[in-house]
């Protein structure tokens, strides 16, 4: 399943949300700390929302320490870009972990630290208020009005078509 983490990955760093989405199985579950848990095509849709913000810009991935057997598997990525809000560099470093269920992956947690790139993102602001439950509790709520926001323009664009 390696394999599969790869071609995961490697379609990141080339902002290949399509790709992406298809390395996950119907049922997939996402977790990460600045969206909580995502199930099925909204996982998806992240990816794919991340991916056309970014289209054109300076975004750089990279990918290590892939690990996998036919049930769980691993890696490490760090992810380079400007926050578009305040206009800061962010390097976020990322642990993932994963399980697998028919060839596919069921269940992706990326974690990392929240107060770390908060500072990153936000500045002084952030390293203050990073680590606490309001500001985890509001990011989530934000990056949840901005998915929902996109799959409703990318649904009401399908129709359009």
């Amino acid at each position: 399943m390696d394999v599969l983490i790869e071609k995961f990955y490697k379609a990141f760093s080339e902002l290949d949300a399509e790709t992406m989405a298809s390395c996950y199985h119907d049922d997939i579950v996402f977790e990460d700390p600045a969206f909580g848990v995502l199930k099925g095509k909204r996982a998806g849709n992240m990816w794919r929302m991340l991916c056309q913000s970014q289209k054109g810009k300076d975004f750089k991935v990279f990918y290590s320490n892939i690990q996998a057997s036919n049930t769980h598997g691993s890696a490490s990525w760090e992810a380079f870009y400007i926050f578009s809000k305040t206009g800061r560099n962010v390097h976020n470093t990322i642990s993932a972990t994963f399980e697998f269920k028919d060839g596919k992956i069921i269940k992706h947690t990326d974690d990392f630290n929240l107060r770390k790139w908060a500072k990153q993102a936000l500045g002084f602001k952030g390293a203050i208020i990073g680590g606490t439950r309001y500001f985890k509790t509001k990011l989530k709520h934000q990056t949840n009005r901005l998915l929902t926001k996109f799959e409703t323009e990318m649904h009401g664009n399908k129709k359009a078509t």
